[in-house]
């Protein structure tokens, strides 16, 4: 349950302590005071998406504390899975904080967590029964997932609905193959021929900038050829002159020969005899490359051709040999892969017959269970409603079941029904009133909560639509509800307003020119007063005084604080 709800800085309350007990507690109040506020807050510490306009204008930060005791079994085991559990045993405390640039920090027992993490523990703490909640009733699309919550399918879904959307996976898959199968085949044809025409050429790694210098050696044959026989005739000589071998080998006899007249020219000499040597090792290599010369008029032809392939496919697949092997490589696997589509298609097609049968099954399982719990559900909703001055509905929760999947499986649901006696069962957009929504909606609230660990129910306005001794049957039925568990009810109603084993009224005030919200605990007197004014509108009379008293001792509350 909810014992403490603490609120900073939300829009116009400034501050606020709402302490809360068990049993069925009213919240009024004039419109605009901020009732709205309050479920806003209680929304904050749920996980709820906030808006940065809830920070008090002025203010950097708002903030909202919860404290949450009689914590369930389910929620405390869940605590300890998470590693939230905290060191009062039995006790929960959230809080969140928001900034006034849309920032928001949460804490859980001090530790801080996610909003994520405020909505898993939410369906354990307070179910909040909003004023749209009745607009949601009249949309056929939502009707099945409150027969889901009664039928208890939660686990059937959890199987069903991978397989559902596995099936759409494999489904686009398949028919992405069959559609695209002329741009297939079309594909295929160019990435063969620019394959074959890559493999014909038998690139190697390296091999253009080889090609390019055995070019350049034909492009200059004369030029090498006369360098070299130039080279030679300077080393080597001829019949009239001596080449530098010879004359270097003369200058290091000479220079040899002055050793037996002293030791300080053998420096000399050792070096005329290296340069001697150096000289003779350069024109043996040049005598070498001129003897070897090979200008091959057919070996040039073929290196340019091979020059020029290479050249054509550069522009076609890549800016060097490197990239265009690259290329081949890429494109081989995508032709694997697109070979082998017909094989991959009838591969997804077993797999997506084998995922149909599994889907039907569990679909057909979620048919029976909703089947048998709509009959149940019909029953205690009429039930319900009885006791909600509504003794003549009649009700039909009517599953459709084809033979398309959905996300719910094969089934529609629509919920249907007769408010007075002889006329047929319609559905509920066509005949409820804004009334009859009301009960409705409670009636439907009180049968799929009574089993659910959630600790505390709030209704914002569940009295829209309604009065006299229907709102007198719906305040008995709040007070029956309450006493199974906490409920806040927020109600412009005075039999509603009785009813209540606690009273808090909300009201707004203008101090230095700026709105204040405050939330005050209502003893005898002022209760009178709060019910009277419901009753009468400002002007209290005390006519209406006495049948606040009235309403109050009907409902069996003392005359004494509350």
């Amino acid at each position: 349950m909810l014992q403490l709800l603490h609120i900073e800085n939300i829009a116009v309350i400034e501050q606020a302590d709402i302490e809360l007990e068990d049993g069925l507690t009213v919240l009024s109040g004039e419109t605009g005071a901020g009732k709205s506020i309050v479920i806003d807050s209680i929304g904050a510490i749920l996980g709820r998406r906030i808006s940065r306009d809830l920070v008090r204008s002025g203010a950097q930060k708002g903030f909202v504390s919860a404290v949450f005791t009689a914590l369930s079994p389910a929620l405390q085991a869940l605590l300890d899975e998470l590693a939230l559990s905290g060191e009062e045993p039995d006790t929960l405390h959230i809080q969140r904080q928001l900034t006034a640039d849309g920032k928001s920090t949460c804490r859980v027992n001090m530790k801080p967590v996610s909003a994520s993490v405020l909505r898993q523990l939410a369906p354990y703490l307070i179910d909040i029964h909003g004023q749209n909640d009745g607009q949601k009733l009249l949309d056929e699309q939502h009707h099945i997932d409150y027969l889901d919550g009664y039928a208890g399918c939660e686990a059937l879904l959890a199987q069903y609905r991978p397989q559902y959307q596995a099936l759409l996976a494999l489904r686009r898959e398949i028919t992405a193959l069959e559609t695209g199968e002329q741009e297939r085949l079309q594909r295929v044809d160019m990435l063969t021929f620019h394959k074959e025409e890559i493999e014909a050429a038998q690139l190697q790694p390296g091999e253009e900038e080889a090609l390019a210098q055995r070019k350049a050696y034909f492009d200059h044959a004369g030029r090498i050829a006369g360098a070299l026989a130039q080279a030679r005739l300077t080393l080597d000589g001829d019949d009239d002159t001596a080449g530098a071998c010879t004359l270097l080998e003369q200058a290091a006899g000479a220079l040899t020969g002055l050793h037996a007249v002293s030791e300080a020219f053998d420096g000399l000499a050792e070096q005329a005899e290296e340069l001697r040597l150096l000289a003779a090792d350069l024109r043996d290599s040049v005598c070498s490359q001129s003897d070897h010369l090979d200008f091959s008029p057919a070996e040039r032809e073929w290196v340019e051709q091979r020059l020029d392939l290479i050249y054509r496919l550069r522009q076609k697949y890549g800016e060097s040999v490197a990239e265009v092997i690259a290329y081949h490589d890429k494109i081989t696997a995508e032709l694997d892969a697109l070979q082998d589509s017909d094989n991959r298609r009838d591969t997804l097609r077993e797999q997506y017959r084998e995922q149909l049968t599994e889907a039907k099954k569990l679909a057909a399982q979620l048919s029976e269970q909703r089947r048998a719990a709509a009959k149940r559900l019909e029953t205690e909703i009429v039930r319900e409603l009885a006791e909600l001055d509504m003794e003549k509905v009649k009700m039909r929760i009517a599953v459709h079941t084809g033979t398309k999947l959905s996300a719910h499986g094969f089934d529609t649901v629509s919920f249907e029904i007769s408010v007075n006696p002889g006329e047929p069962e319609k559905p509920l957009s066509r005949v409820a009133s804004g009334g009859e929504l009301s009960r409705i909606m409670l009636a439907l609230k009180n049968v799929l909560t009574a089993g659910e660990d959630v600790g505390m129910l709030i209704f914002d306005e569940i009295d829209t639509g309604v009065s006299g001794h229907a709102a007198q049957q719906i305040a008995r039925k709040l007070s029956a509800i309450a006493r199974k568990k906490q409920t806040l009810c927020v109600t412009h109603l005075p039999q509603i307003a009785a009813m209540g084993d606690h009273h808090l009224r909300i009201a707004k005030s203008v101090r230095d020119g700026r709105s204040y919200t405050d939330v005050s605990p209502m003893d005898w007197p002022h209760r009178v007063d709060e019910i009277a004014r419901l009753l009468s509108g400002d002007q209290i009379s005390d006519a209406a005084r006495r049948n606040a008293e009235e309403l109050l001792c009907a409902a069996g509350q003392e005359g004494e604080p509350q």
